[in-house]
C-alpha cells in the first residue's frame, strides 16, 4: 500500500492557546508567532492508497464549509477546500475514497466532510462513496457536548453522518470496515474517546500529539479537556510506539508530516528523521 500526506485548509492560532501553560518564551523558540501572537498551523491528512484494495483517507481537516466571518474568527487561511485538490494530486477525487476514519469530530479534523460554504446554501456532506468511521465513545460526546466544547462542533454534522447509512461507530481495536489492516488506540485527555489511527507501521497522532513540540510530555494544548491526563496518556502511547517503531503522522504540524521517535538518556522524547510529506512511499500492512 502507499502512504500519501495530503495537505488541507491551513490555520492561523494563538499560540498561547496551542501550548498551553508553556511560557512564550519557549514555545516560540520552537514556532515563531506573527504580530499577533498566531502560529501557522496545518490540518494535514493521511491518504493510504491500495489498503486490501481500498482508499482509505484519514481526517479531512478544517475544510472550507465555514462562512467568511467564521473563516475568519477561526484564522482559516484559504477559502477554497485545499484537501480536494490535494486529492487530485494523488490522482483521486472524494468519490474516490472507500473510508474516512476521523479522529473526533472537531470541526478542524471533520469540516473537510462537507462541501464549501455557498451563500444559502445547507451543509452538504461530500465522500458519496465512502464508510465514516468514529470512535463510539466520542460519538457520545458530540451528541451531548460540555459548554466547553461545544462551540468545537459542527452542529448539523452529525446529523449528515447519520443520515447517509454509512456511519461505523468503532468500539474496540478494530473495526469492522477495515478490519485487521488498521488498529486503533484511544485517549481521552483532549477529547473523550480521541481515536488515534495506526497503519502500515505509521499512527496518526491527531491532537494527542498535534506536532514536534508536543512529543515533548509536559507540552499540552489549551483546549486539552484534561493535560494531567492526557500526560499520562502520552507517556504509554510514546512508550508503546518506541517499542515497536511505530513512526508519527503529524496533523497540526506546518512543516513535518512524519518522523521517527527516539528518547535520549534523560528520558526524553524527540523525533529525528522528519519528512515534510508522503508521496506514495510503499509499506507493508497490516497494523501491529
Amino acid at each position: 500500500m502507499q502512504l500519501w500526506s495530503l495537505e488541507g485548509n491551513t490555520q492561523k492560532l494563538d499560540g498561547g492557546a496551542m501550548f498551553g501553560n508553556a511560557p512564550r518564551a519557549m514555545w516560540a523558540r520552537w514556532i515563531e508567532p506573527d504580530a499577533e501572537n498566531r502560529i501557522p498551523l496545518a490540518c494535514r491528512c493521511l491518504l493510504v492508497k491500495d489498503l486490501d484494495g481500498r482508499n482509505v483517507l484519514f481526517e479531512t481537516g478544517i475544510g472550507a464549509f465555514f462562512e467568511p466571518k467564521l473563516r475568519e474568527r477561526y484564522g482559516v487561511v484559504e477559502d477554497r477546500h485545499v484537501l480536494l485538490e490535494s486529492l487530485a494530486g494523488a490522482g483521486l477525487s472524494h468519490e474516490d475514497i472507500d473510508a474516512v476514519v476521523l479522529s473526533h469530530l472537531h470541526f478542524d479534523h471533520a469540516g473537510g466532510l462537507l462541501a464549501p460554504w455557498a451563500e444559502g446554501e445547507p451543509p452538504r456532506l461530500l465522500f458519496p462513496n465512502a464508510v465514516f468511521l468514529v470512535g463510539a465513545e466520542h460519538w457520545r460526546r458530540a451528541q451531548a457536548p460540555h459548554p466547553r466544547d461545544r462551540a468545537s462542533f459542527i452542529p448539523e454534522l452529525a446529523g449528515l453522518l447519520e443520515a447517509s447509512g454509512r456511519l461505523e461507530l468503532v468500539e474496540g481495536g478494530y473495526s469492522k470496515a477495515l478490519g485487521r489492516s488498521v488498529r486503533f488506540h484511544f485517549s481521552s485527555g483532549h477529547t473523550p474517546g480521541l481515536m488515534l489511527s495506526e497503519v502500515g507501521g505509521v499512527v496518526f497522532c491527531a491532537d494527542l500529539i498535534p506536532g514536534r513540540p508536543w512529543v515533548h510530555l509536559p507540552i499540552t494544548m489549551g483546549y486539552d479537556r484534561a493535560p494531567e491526563l492526557l500526560i499520562d496518556e502520552k507517556r504509554a502511547f510514546l512508550e508503546d510506539k518506541l517499542a515497536r517503531g511505530v513512526r508519527l503522522f503529524f496533523t497540526h504540524d506546518h512543516a513535518c508530516a512524519l518522523a521517527e521517535l527516539t528518547r535520549d538518556e534523560r528520558g526524553r522524547y524527540g523525533t529525528r528523521n522528519e519528512q515534510a510529506s508522503l508521496r506514495g512511499e510503499r509499506v507493508a500492512g497490516a497494523a501491529g
